[in-house]
């Protein structure tokens, strides 16, 4: 049995296109959204620590120790590297950072104003291929960064990746049993394409399935 000093963290994931990295953090403010609404009530944000853990030596990393009033959101595996999510509330700044395995550093891969946001509902980084995405809650898919695209979708519709021109999602119903569908969009008119049944997975590889 390895030992795996977390300093209290206990819960970890995979990261999504990685078969040897996992992460977890604590939500000392809840999660992205929640520690905003306190931020913009006036109240203290505590900050959140997020761990790295790579397989299979099990080596912990904490790749930002963030300051009061920042807060960190879910990461992804892209291209050999993972890249992280961070918003600086006082600063009103969102930080998309990459982490150097080497010296357990990041470097910084685009600083945006917060004030593109409305809020930070379901802002997220997307990793297929690297995107900062938010959900809006009026039925809007936006693509924040590193171009801006918004997308009126259906209800339980969400973003699962990108490949050229064509923007997949998958969306669920109770009709009345539960099933779930594959949409195929235009990436330039939001127009959809192609509808397929079935639930679509993406494997620890980044290999996307079809499961019918």
């Amino acid at each position: 049995m390895k030992r795996i000093v977390t300093n209290g963290i206990t819960n970890l994931e995979p990261l999504i296109g990685s078969c040897d990295w996992y992460w977890g953090a604590d939500y000392a403010s809840g999660d992205l959204y929640e520690a905003e609404e306190l931020f913009r009530s006036g109240h203290p944000v505590q900050k959140n620590r997020l761990i790295l853990v790579h397989r299979p030596e099990g080596t912990v990393y904490e790749p930002i120790r963030t300051e009061p009033g920042q807060y960190l959101g879910r990461p992804v595996y892209r291209d050999g590297q993972v890249v992280l999510l961070l918003v600086d509330f006082p600063k009103a700044e969102i930080r998309i950072l990459v982490f150097r395995e080497t010296d357990g550093t990041t470097e910084p891969l685009a600083v945006l104003p917060l004030t593109m946001v409305e809020d930070c509902y379901n802002l997220m980084l997307e990793a297929s291929p690297l995107l900062l995405t938010r959900s809006a809650h009026d039925n809007q898919f936006q693509i924040l960064w590193p171009e801006r695209r918004y997308f009126a979708v259906e209800d339980h519709e969400v973003f699962e990746f990108l490949e050229g021109n064509r923007l997949y999602t998958s969306v669920w119903y109770e009709d009345p049993d539960y099933r779930e569908e594959v949409l195929v969009r235009d990436y330039e008119t939001g127009e959809v394409l192609e509808r397929i049944p079935g639930n679509l997975r993406t494997m620890p590889d980044g290999q996307h399935w079809l499961l019918v």
